[in-house]
């Protein structure tokens, strides 16, 4: 069940990677930054332009940032009656240009009635590339593995992988995106206190609408739909999870930001409600 609720939170990722949209790393958000294309080794004032140029043997353009995060989800599974989970979670992200990488992890606690477990969730890691044919539009092109982190005796204990592609297109202070993740599932199938589980891989889309309404603060809403990695439960199809998700960016200073999000099932397969608040660190 956690990689099932992983890969849920992968299609929701898809959605909030443009959140933010800063190309030129002065600090000041794209869509209000009247100097777009400044030197890294510029200090700028607050509409993005040169007020001092410093010298520097490093130009390159590159950053880290730390995210830190605490989530909740609600289940009502018919073969598990009501769940709820809590976890922790830990992402570092390295930019270099248009290139990134990714690393994310998580400690998660579940209770339901006459079931409870804790442990780590299956981790993530990836990279991804930015074409931008124009300021306004970028496409986004990434790779990942799914790593096989999380403890199960459902025989899914091999190292997934996923391909995506993100749009994100800004007019003045809207955000339209749209995204498309596909994973690999190499678990085989098996039989758990006599059900039986099969597997197969997995398609997952999201749309949605964003807008700055500061240059600090940052919402979106989407669609999100993908495929349940089981094929089958004891014979049964499991219909697509699909969700209504919410997203807030508010960059708190040049170095912490704060990201919420709230998403809710619009399916059977999927949480109930799903909610985080995750604090980041940029350096």
């Amino acid at each position: 069940m956690k990689k099932y609720l992983l890969l849920t939170a992968a299609a929701l990722l898809s959605t909030t990677l443009f959140a933010y949209s800063d190309a030129d790393m002065d600090g000041v958000e794209d869509s209000v930054d009247k100097c777009p294309n400044t030197p890294l080794t510029d200090l700028v004032d607050i509409n993005g332009c040169t007020k001092k140029t410093i010298k520097t043997s490093n130009t390159t353009k590159s950053h880290y940032d730390v995210i830190i995060g605490a989530n909740y989800a609600g289940s009502n599974y018919s073969s598990l009656n009501r769940t709820d989970t809590y976890s922790a979670s830990l992402q570092a992200d390295y930019y270099y240009g248009n290139f990134s990488l990714q690393a994310i992890t998580s400690y998660y606690k579940t209770d339901g009635e006459n079931y409870s477990e804790n442990g780590l969730n299956d981790s993530f890691v990836g990279a991804a590339y930015n074409i931008k044919p124009t300021n306004d539009f970028v496409i986004r092109i990434g790779a990942g593995a799914i790593l096989p982190t999380y403890d199960t005796t459902l025989n899914n204990n091999e190292t997934d992988y996923t391909g995506s592609v993100n749009l994100s297109y800004t007019v003045g202070k809207v955000n339209l995106f749209g995204g498309y993740i596909y994973t690999m599932i190499n678990d085989t199938d098996t039989v758990d206190n006599n059900v039986s589980y099969k597997y197969h891989d997995t398609n997952a889309y999201s749309a949605g609408l964003g807008y700055y309404f500061t240059n600090k603060l940052y919402m979106s809403a989407a669609y999100n739909q993908s495929n349940s990695i089981y094929k089958s439960i004891d014979g049964a199809s499991v219909e697509d999870i699909k969700t209504a998700s919410l997203y807030g960016y508010y960059a708190i200073d040049k170095s912490h930001f704060l990201i919420f999000s709230y998403a809710n099932g619009l399916s059977d397969s999927a949480s109930d409600h799903a909610a985080s608040v995750k604090l980041g660190f940029y350096f």
